[in-house]
């Protein structure tokens, strides 16, 4: 299917995407730094802007739209987030352009803490948004580790079926599992087992990325960047705090010992071995923080993948 992908930062929803047979026709973000990344290890389709300032008519039709509308506004870790957040007010444009292009399907991505602003009224407001525009609309909670992701993440899916569809979509199920023993899935994949292929930075080794953030190891300290983790659990979530002058928050390696690469963060969050980040090291650090895990979304966009079998009904 033809796929319209907005904030697309570096490219892990997109990716997911293309790795499940569909072919991205055009995307957007406005982080030049992203862009580069986008562009060098997935292509040159993606344009550099204020989502704001680009027409609905200049974006080409497509099958579905997707896309993570920024999320700062709506984190659990920003305390005085709030439905006049000005970030919040983004996902409007990720309607605007849907209502605008009227897509047979979008899938919509968010954080955890969308689910409780203000009470559960903010994420009601957005599916009654979807829903005016002409979609049916459903979004559930999801742990990215339950998929093979070798963290927990967990993160707000929206699914969106035009009207006149009559298909339905499921969520996909988990294939992984905290307590394989009780469910019959695998096992949840661990840190250590997900950077075992991963050489310390101080080797040889033609890695690309593979710097780390010499930011002192604390062990005694209740904050997530000090936190020692645990190597025989998924990682915590890798985060993207901080802005272009601000710093990120790095998780540990799983010996303790220092802070995760960029390229151990790429790893973490499933994006393969040769996929090149651009920018500072801070920058390499966000844009992975702030993208959907690869793995995770090839589930998602799995779910559409078989759509076209149903071509009488979706022209």
């Amino acid at each position: 299917m033809k796929v319209v992908s907005l904030f697309s930062g570096c490219g892990g929803l997109d990716l997911g995407f293309i790795r499940s047979g569909h072919d991205i026709i055009w995307a957007n973000d406005n982080d030049a730094d992203a862009v580069q990344t986008y562009m060098t290890n997935i292509g040159e389709h993606i344009k550099l802007g204020d989502i704001r300032e680009i027409d609905s008519e200049t974006i080409p039709d497509s099958d579905i739209i997707i896309g993570g509308f920024p999320c700062q506004g709506f984190s659990i870790a920003n305390l005085k987030r709030s439905k006049e957040d000005e970030r919040n007010k983004l996902y409007l444009e990720f309607y605007r352009i849907i209502h605008d292009k009227q897509p047979k399907f979008f899938v919509a991505e968010n954080v955890k803490g969308l689910l409780s602003l203000e009470k559960g009224k903010v994420v009601e407001l957005i599916a009654d948004d979807f829903r005016k525009a002409g979609y049916r609309v459903s979004y559930s909670l999801f742990n990215c580790a339950d998929y093979g992701v070798p963290q927990i993440r967990k993160r707000v899916i929206f699914f969106g079926i035009r009207e006149d569809i009559d298909i339905n979509i499921m969520f996909p199920q988990p294939t992984h599992s905290e307590k394989p023993e009780i469910t019959g899935l695998k096992p949840w994949v661990t840190m250590s087992q997900a950077l075992s292929h991963i050489p310390e930075p101080s080797e040889k080794c033609d890695i690309p990325n593979h710097v780390f953030s010499e930011y002192k190891v604390f062990s005694n300290k209740n904050f997530t960047g000090h936190r020692q983790v645990d190597p025989d659990k998924p990682s915590p979530t890798i985060l993207a705090r901080g802005n272009g002058g601000g710093g990120v928050v790095v998780i540990h390696h799983p010996n303790n010992h220092r802070r995760l690469s960029v390229r151990e963060t790429a790893v973490i969050q499933t994006f393969p071995d040769d996929f090149v980040f651009l920018g500072s090291k801070t920058s390499c650090y966000r844009q992975i923080g702030n993208a959907v895990p690869p793995l995770f979304a090839e589930k998602i966009a799995r779910q559409f993948s078989n759509i076209e079998l149903f071509n009488t009904v979706l022209t």
